[in-house]
């Protein structure tokens, strides 16, 4: 049997397993750095901007998330992602990434966005790229509880009972 598409991307990237959910792999780490002043929201030593490559096949997602940087998200390969977007006052929005009709090749998630991401209907995988600015640091990184995030936006619940790895029982129980 030959090697699916995204198996051999996984392969080829040197893709590893990401917290959230997919593959990913840090592809840039910027040598400039916050010098720490007060005022500049970060601390000393942390990176202007990093990059990475991110995979999502489907039946996998990435799970509600936030992090204190924006986030630009890049489509290159497969089909299309949806990015899924929870303003901190609770407006929602899907960023549809990938080629064709109604699909963009970027899109921004603002910094302190509840944001999650899943291969868009019908679609085998997606081979993304984020970059983040100022650089990511998993200090920065707070993966949802999804009780606490569906209790905060009931508006929300079945989005975010399918796309938490905390178990919530129909009706956010």
């Amino acid at each position: 049997m030959s090697e699916s598409l995204s198996a051999r991307w996984i392969r080829e990237l040197a893709l590893a397993p990401h917290p959230e959910g997919g593959w990913y792999r840090e592809t840039y780490r910027a040598g400039d750095h916050f010098p720490g002043v007060p005022g500049d929201g970060f601390p000393a030593g942390r990176s202007l901007c990093t990059a990475i490559y991110f995979l999502l096949e489907h039946g996998n997602f990435s799970a509600f998330h936030r992090i204190c940087s924006d986030e630009q998200w890049h489509h290159y390969d497969g089909d299309g992602a949806d990015v899924h977007v929870i303003e901190p006052g609770g407006d929602y929005r899907v960023l549809r990434l990938g080629r064709g009709s109604g699909r963009q090749p970027q899109a921004v998630v603002p910094a302190g966005c509840w944001f999650a991401c899943e291969v868009a209907e019908g679609g085998k995988f997606s081979l993304l790229g984020c970059t983040v600015a100022p650089g990511f640091d998993f200090a920065d990184f707070e993966l949802a509880d999804g009780i606490e995030l569906a209790a905060a936006h009931a508006q929300h619940a079945a989005l975010v009972r399918r796309l938490t790895r905390t178990k919530i029982k129909q009706g956010g129980e």
